[in-house]
């Protein structure tokens, strides 16, 4: 029966039921609709990156008429505010750069789709469309007709779905069969024994030698022929070219043998070096899946939020110990991070770092709220419907959005190895088989083989991930969180470092506080104390602690300590306005509510302004942290150290005593000159870490080479750092630079490690003093050396504080 293959799904099409269309063959009209969709959107290069990349879509007619349920519907929203709708889909089909491609182009196929994300390893889709113009059935319909249809279990939609992949399993298991068999039978063979039933039987055994190794060279190896083919179609050679070369080689030489009766080949090394090759892979799978769980930072990510007791008492909280049910306080540009509903009367909530989308949403009492919104504006309450998503939290602080372009050494380190390695390992395994084959045919194969196994640079390409996974492990546990491995490497090139001062440098728990101005009545410190109430900065939080609460019987608090605030607004830098039962409260700077301040006085305070009159102000001698003198000290000796202020110079001459000679203090600074003097150093040449608050000084952390948060007790998010650092392990940020220094070396050395391990495994190979299946058996240990060594150095730095 004439057969060939379809041009979109690649099964065989039969010639008498094939169908053409536009010169090309389809094996059925599902196929051909495809290719017709993809034609008419322009979207025909999905076939450039793999050949019959598509698969046959079927028939869901009638499938997914539950998705008309509003309710369902709900459930499998990620977000959903007017305009705006999230939602994360499994496709099991997701296999190649074919299906990243096209999925991540839906908006081309489905007007009402903004975007489209692919998440490869997890096989999702996550988009971002217009409910408006677009729903959720139709989506799905679209993905089914295109071949990729989506799997959606309500019952496990909540927890997601367990996909395991067994592959590799199946393969080991199938290769260990083959392998321990044909050793079985192979015995006799090694001793040359010469009895009757053996030489009668001789050309049996190597028969089922032969057919035992078939399962294992076709299926357990199928990896790395499906790997080495792919690199060379992409024209970027790995190194499972080699490994997959030298098996072909083997099963070939072997073939050619048993046929013309000169031995029963190298089977049983064949199948041995495939069952360790794939031994050592589950071993680097398990690995490094159990250093990624160890340095999960979400259990202990350090953002909390203000739970309100039963009884009206406020408390901080992590936010993983939220539940169901419990009542929290959203002050200004806080994140929400759960989902809840809205109980204060009016809220507006920006939603860019879910959608990009800046303009904020009014939201009333009663409506819900999503987590990833940042509140603007008076304080708001509302009730939580469900516990906190961290990974949503995580995925937030990961959004390419708040990305920045670093340059990744590592991973130019490790794929210039490759690009160069394979070549000349290559060369290497020709030029000793060109020598051998005039010398010994059989020597000539085990040297060509051996070359290619014992080479593998699996170790080289472990040596980064192991080590920075092992010290993120280490840094989470210690409360320095950092969002990714690359930056470690930007820790570790840092050679300027700028600290904010109010909330970071000094601590927003302790202050000494003192009054200066017209007597305060309790009316008045309790309007003070709730348009305090609702912002996020150091002072405003220190000065709300310090305040007593007024016991008062009169008209404004007959009923609550607690005020309904009518207008709020935060001015970054300056300070806050509002409006409370026709009050106007100004608090902040001298210049913010016009007053002038004598040039003689320099200190750190807040000002109060009431309807239109100055009172006086609060005056704040601050506490630095624990630690600070000695931990700038030793910072001065390999840093330049510099501490930029938004506060006047009140508290230079304190600094001057406290920081080392030579410091550079700058005061009276805007979020925007801050942002504005980081650029300037890095002009220069310089590599600057910025150590700030995440409030002002977020335009400062994003543009410095490396940001870091500091973590008091607030819910303030800032998705353009770097990194979050508990307050309370502020004195270590020294140690943590020194670990970043010191697991470069540790990648250095290992490096070094795996060369000389090369060097050695490459002179016996090229001597013919190492058979293949020796070199199969040494490639997965030395991956347990690497692995070995870069996590025992890594914890040995560690230690040594």
């Amino acid at each position: 029966m004439d057969t060939q293959n379809c041009f979109h799904c690649g099964l065989d099409v039969i010639k008498e039921d094939e169908i053409i269309f536009d010169a090309k063959k389809f094996c059925c009209n599902g196929c051909k609709t495809v290719y017709e969709i993809f034609s008419l959107n322009d979207l025909t290069c999905y076939y450039d990156f793999e050949k019959s990349p598509g698969a046959t879509p079927q028939d869901i007619n009638g499938k997914y008429d539950f998705l008309d349920n509003e309710n369902i519907v709900s459930k499998l929203l990620e977000f959903q505010e007017n305009s705006t709708a999230i939602i994360s889909l499994n496709i099991p089909h997701i296999h190649c750069s074919s299906c990243i491609w096209i999925l991540e182009n839906l908006q081309r196929l489905q007007k009402g789709i903004s975007t489209s994300q692919v998440n490869f390893p997890e096989k999702s889709v996550r988009i971002t469309f217009n409910p408006e113009e677009v729903s959720i059935k139709t989506i799905v319909y679209l993905l089914g007709s295109i071949g990729y249809e989506p799997y959606i279990s309500l019952e496990n939609y909540e927890t997601g779905t367990s996909n395991i992949d067994r592959s590799l399993t199946y393969k080991l298991g199938v290769a260990f069969f083959c392998f321990g068999n044909i050793m079985l039978l192979s015995f006799p063979e090694y001793f040359e024994v010469k009895e009757f039933w053996l030489d009668q039987y001789r050309d049996f055994f190597r028969g089922a030698i032969f057919a035992l190794s078939l399962p294992s060279f076709f299926y357990s190896a199928s990896g790395y022929y499906v790997s080495a083919y792919k690199s060379i179609k992409s024209k970027m050679l790995n190194i499972d070219i080699p490994i997959a070369l030298g098996i072909i080689v083997m099963f070939v030489r072997s073939t050619f043998d048993i046929l013309m009766d000169y031995g029963s080949g190298f089977f049983d090394s064949l199948t041995g070096l495939i069952f360790f090759m794939l031994l050592g892979k589950m071993f680097q799978i398990k690995t490094y899946s159990f250093l990624s769980f160890e340095r999960d930072f979400k259990s202990y990510f350090p953002i909390a939020v203000t739970k309100i007791n039963t009884d009206a008492s406020e408390e901080s909280v992590a936010v993983y110990e939220i539940e169901k049910g419990d009542r929290l306080l959203i002050r200004n540009q806080e994140l929400i991070p759960v989902d809840g509903i809205l109980i204060s009367e009016k809220a507006e909530i920006d939603y860019s770092f879910v959608t990009g989308e800046a303009i904020p949403i009014t939201k009333q009492s009663g409506d819900k709220v999503f987590a990833g919104g940042k509140q603007i504006g008076k304080v708001i309450e509302m009730e939580v419907l469900h516990s906190v998503s961290q990974s949503y939290l995580t995925q937030l602080w990961s959004n390419d959005v708040f990305q920045k372009n670093v340059e990744q050494k590592h991973k130019t380190i490790t794929d210039r190895i490759s690009r160069y390695f394979t070549p000349i390992l290559l060369l290497i395994a020709f030029a000793g088989f060109g020598y051998w084959i005039f010398i010994d045919a059989n020597i000539a194969f085990n040297v060509f083989t051996a070359v290619l196994i014992v080479a593998c640079p699996c170790a080289l390409a472990l040596t980064a991930p192991f080590t920075f996974g092992n010290v993120l492990r280490i840094l989470g546990k210690q409360k320095f969180y950092l969002k990714n491995a690359l930056v470690i490497e930007q820790l570790a090139k840092v050679d300027t470092i700028v600290f904010d001062k109010t909330g970071t440098i000094t601590t927003n728990k302790k202050s000494n506080i003192s009054y200066e101005g017209a007597v305060l009545s309790d009316e008045n410190l309790l309007l003070i104390k709730n348009v305090l109430r609702a912002s996020n900065h150091p002072l405003s939080r220190m000065l709300y602690d310090y305040l007593p609460v007024p016991i008062l019987q009169n008209k404004v608090t007959k009923e609550t300590k607690k005020l309904k605030v009518d207008a709020f607004e935060e001015i970054t830098g300056k300070g806050i306005q509002a409006q409370i039962f026709g009050y106007q409260i100004q608090i902040g700077s001298a210049a913010f509510v016009e007053k002038t301040e004598e040039k003689n006085i320099q200190q750190t305070s807040v000002h109060i302004k009431i309807n239109g009159v100055y009172y006086g102000k609060f005056i704040f001698n601050n506490q630095y942290r624990e630690g600070l003198g000695e931990l700038f000290k030793n910072l001065s000796s390999k840093y330049q150290i510099k501490v930029l202020s938004g506060d006047n110079e009140g508290e230079r001459s304190t600094l001057e005593k406290l920081l080392p000679k030579g410091t550079e203090l700058i005061f009276n600074q805007k979020p925007e000159e801050k942002l504005e003097f980081i650029k300037k150093l890095q002009q220069k040449g310089k590599n600057v870490m910025m150590v700030g608050d995440g409030l002002n000084d977020a335009g400062a952390l994003a543009q410095s080479n490396v940001g870091i948060s500091i973590s008091e007790n607030v819910n303030v998010f800032s998705p353009a750092c770097d990194a979050i650092l508990d307050a309370n392990e502020f004195q270590k940020l020294n140690y943590f630079l020194k670990l970043s220094k010191k697991s470069i070396t540790t990648i250095k050395m290992s490096f070094t490690l795996s060369l000389l391990y090369n060097v050695v495994g490459l002179s016996f190979a090229i001597t013919g003093n190492l058979l293949p299946l020796v070199a199969a058996i040494i490639m997965p240990l030395s991956t347990i050396t690497i692995v070995s060594f870069v996590t025992i150095m890594s914890n040995y730095y560690a230690r040594n504080k």
